[in-house]
Parts: C-alpha cells; structure tokens; sequence
C-alpha cells in the first residue's frame, strides 16, 4: 500500500485504536530502535535473520528498487542487496526459514492495490553469509495464481516443516488463507489453494465506520504475517491489531486460523505493514511504511 505522509498515517493510526480497539495492549513491548535513512520510507516486510545475530531484512514497497536491506535491531543499515532477475512490482512481506539446513528468504511480490493481478511471485534467497553489499540471485521463484480472480495480499508465511507457504488476503472479509507447495515448481504457474478463512479479526467501531468508512476500513486489514519457529503459532498484523492464531500438533493452520485468536492493540507504528518473529521465537519485530519508521519487538502471552 503506497505510504501516507507521516502525519496523515500518525493520525490515522491515533483514530483507529482510539475508535476502534477494544483488546489489551500487548503484555510487554517495547521501541527496539528506529529507522531513518533515506532508502528506507516504505518498508512493507521484515524477516529476522536465522545466521547473524541481531539483524533484521527488510524490503520496500512498490515503485521502489528490486533490493534488500540488512539492518540491525536498532535500524541501522548494515548492507544491501541488489535483486537479480526480479522486479518490484509490489513487494509486500518477506519471510526466513531453513529448510535442508540451509537459511533462506522468500520475498513475496504479492500486492495489488487496483485489484487487477491475477497472479503472483515468490522469490526464494539463500540467505548471505556476508553482510556486504551485493547482488542476489533467486535460488528459485514460483510463479502462482489466484483460483478465481485478483486480489490484495500483503501477508505471507512460510512453513518449512510443511514445505508449504501460506498467504492471506488483505480486504476479503474475512480474511482468506490460502496455501502453495514451497518446492522449485521449476516454470510451472501453480494456483494458490483456498484452505481457510481467518476468524475473530477486530473490526472498528460502529460510529467509526459511520462518520469514516475509508478510514474505519483500513483497520482490519491484514498487511503481514509469519509463523513461529516452533511452528504452534500464526501471527498476524493489522493496521489496528497484532493477533496469535495457536496451533497444536494435531491440527493444520486452516484449523488454527478458525479458532478466536489471542488479540492485542499494535503499538504506535504509522501504516504498520512489517512483522516477524525473532529467530529464536520469544518475540516479534514489528514496523511500518514511514520515515522515520520505530521498529517494536513484542512479546505475547504464552
């Protein structure tokens, strides 16, 4: 989604949790740092690095350059990778994962605003073992599409275990949770699988939707999302809400997002767009599409 100017989206998000949550604050979270240089004004995904400690990928939205950046916890920009042979049509999330003892990033062009793309990338990255300045090469790419028409998604989940990718739509209502072989398709255009629909997503206010319906429909939007190590929990980001679908060893994630989620307020993040777990899976980062842009690590109940 393109950024709004800063005051805009601080306003914004100030009216939407004013108006429109009722869950608790999270039980503990706090700022971790703070992005602001000047290549970064519209993160829209954040991966926590599974081999350097302490470093955060991210990317930037549409309209942007084909590139990843490494950062630190507290936001400084530690290097950037060039992308080779992939465009950034509308990058929205990005997620890390090991799969054959090897750390991977899969960067999901999702994003479709006008509601015109019938299909998809995913672009799938060995992880650099050196955080220098460079380019990177898709290990694999898989091509999908949607079963039956366009639609937003700015939320993406990878689980390696199930060599399996799971996305979810932005605008539906609820929102649809829809799954893909993680595996090399090697060419083949793959049609995303609708498996579930994603129950106890907080919405707003009557009044709110009344007095501002444009604003009071952006609050239950899903912009990002990632699946804990330990595999026993989906979390899913809002513009108003950071919610924990849990998972036992028994049941799929379409059993897991029909369940009512553990609900919290996101933190004060203008546009938040950005979410990932912590490599070892205590906490989560979070951030949004602004300059400059607080990065918060959060914690949920367990």
């Amino acid at each position: 989604m393109p950024p709004l100017p800063f005051c805009r989206a601080t306003l914004a998000l100030i009216l939407l949790c004013l108006a429109g949550c009722s869950q608790p604050s999270l039980p503990f979270s706090r700022l971790a740092g703070l992005v602001t240089h000047s290549q970064l004004d519209e993160i829209s995904g954040l991966a926590a690095s599974h081999i350097h400690d302490d470093v955060l990928w991210v990317h930037n939205d549409s309209e942007n350059k084909a590139r990843l950046y490494a950062i630190s916890r507290r936001g400084r920009l530690i290097a950037k990778f060039d992308i080779e042979g992939a465009k950034n049509i509308d990058w929205e999330d990005l997620a890390s994962f090991t799969l054959n003892d090897k750390h991977y990033l899969l960067l999901a062009d999702t994003g479709d605003n006008a509601g015109r793309r019938r299909d998809f990338y995913l672009h799938v990255f060995e992880e650099p073992e050196t955080l220098k300045n460079g380019t990177l090469k898709p290990a694999w790419s898989i091509h999908g599409r949607w079963p039956d028409g366009p639609r937003d998604c700015e939320a993406v989940a990878v689980d390696a275990q199930q060599k399996e990718v799971l996305l979810i739509s932005k605008k539906r209502v609820p929102p649809e949770l829809f799954s893909l072989p993680l595996a090399n398709p090697h060419g083949q255009l793959r049609e995303a699988r609708r498996i579930g629909r994603l129950q106890g997503v907080p919405q707003t206010s009557e009044a709110l939707r009344e007095k501002n319906p444009k604003l009071a429909a952006l609050f239950s939007q899903v912009t990002s999302a990632d699946i804990s190590p330990d595999r026993s929990t989906l979390a899913v980001l809002t513009y108003g809400s950071v919610l924990f679908y849990r998972r036992n060893a028994h049941e799929t994630w379409a059993d897991a997002v029909a369940h009512t989620p553990e609900t919290h307020d996101v933190p004060l993040i203008p546009q938040a767009e950005a979410l990932g777990w912590s490599a070892g899976g205590a906490g989560l980062y979070a951030t949004g599409e602004s300059r400059p842009a607080p990065i918060f690590y959060l914690v949920p109940q367990h």
